[in-house]
């Protein structure tokens, strides 16, 4: 009988086959609680800068607070310094991280002009150092998320992978594009393929999977150990569950009723304001509401609820969109 796959790193192992991503702004404590209480199982912390500088600043210190979550711990970092990547990885793994990924796929302009995140690619020698001294810095799992290159013209996806399995890292997620094509155009399955024939290390096929069936056809193109969500997650915390029931062969469960999303909803904007705040709860829970209801109710429901300045105006308010405009 075949052992059904499975995303195993370093002592950290389950049937779950979906990472939700790491996303700035979006994947923070109080969304991870969410994902988990839906089914998800690996889950990976907004991007932590490497700057030392800036970690007393109220954004580090949020994105910090980790320690008293689940296993695994998966703790995200970005830099461009070897030793500051080193130093970074040690402190996360103080703090209760059990897994730390290197960021080398983000394609914003402020994180690449400072030689972070994607623009990495383009200095192997420098990409060979970071990875070997984060993974020199800490005892526990190293893994690394990369785009396919920095253009079209400049794909080495497949260096970066020999790479990354010689200096240790144990597990690869690729995001199928480069970073010219930021979030735009077709993902390049294919290629993510080719670096999944390329090493023995997991490799994690990322970019634009909205739900099972997608997901499972990714995998028999890549040959990938598993997938990773990001964009789709957001406002639909469900989303892991199903995928992994649909890779798994079993029968879907129906789709979450209007009260299930009503009851989701309340308690995570309700989660925001005791994590954050009252004031920066508010307003972190307006996209939220935004990803939630988008579609189901109408802009003009949306931009009062924008206006709203208190968690519980907020609950009332969709109390009374769940009431009045979307149908149970």
């Amino acid at each position: 009988m075949n052992t059904p796959p499975m995303i195993t790193i370093g002592p950290h192992q389950h049937a779950s086959r979906v990472i939700v991503a790491p996303m700035a702004g979006v994947t923070d404590a109080p969304f991870r609680a969410m994902c988990r209480d839906k089914g998800a199982h690996w889950l990976v912390s907004e991007m932590m800068t490497s700057d030392s500088k800036l970690w007393n600043t109220p954004k580090s210190r949020h994105r910090m607070r980790y320690h008293d979550e689940p296993s695994p711990r998966w703790v995200q970092i970005a830099g461009a310094d070897p030793q500051m990547m080193a130093e970074a990885a040690r402190f996360n793994a103080d703090r209760g991280a059990e897994i730390i990924d290197i960021n080398m796929g983000c394609p914003a302009k402020k994180v690449c002009k400072r030689a972070a995140g994607s623009a990495l690619m383009r200095d192997e020698p420098l990409v060979a150092r970071i990875l070997e001294a984060v993974v020199g810095a800490v005892d526990i799992p190293v893994t690394l998320k990369t785009r396919l290159g920095w253009s079209r013209d400049e794909m080495n996806a497949v260096r970066i992978a020999r790479i990354a399995e010689q200096s240790g890292i144990q597990l690869l997620t690729i995001h199928g594009r480069t970073r010219a094509c930021k979030f735009e155009g077709q993902v390049d399955y294919q290629a993510i393929g080719e670096v999944v024939a390329t090493v023995r290390i997991p490799v994690i096929a990322n970019g634009d999977i909205q739900n099972g069936q997608q997901a499972q056809k990714v995998l028999d193109i890549t040959g990938a150990t598993g997938v990773m969500v990001g964009r789709a997650v957001q406002g639909n915390p469900w989303l892991v569950t199903e995928i992994d029931d649909v890779l798994a062969g079993k029968k879907l469960n129906k789709s979450p009723g209007s009260a299930e999303i009503k009851a989701t909803l309340i308690a995570h904007i309700r989660n925001l304001a005791g994590f954050y705040g009252e004031v920066m709860g508010v307003r972190i829970a307006r996209k939220h509401a935004g990803w939630s209801l988008g579609g189901k109710v109408s802009p003009e429901v949306m931009r009062q609820f924008n206006q709203l300045d208190s968690t519980e105006g907020q609950v009332v308010a969709i109390e009374r969109a769940f009431a009045e405009d979307i149908a149970a």
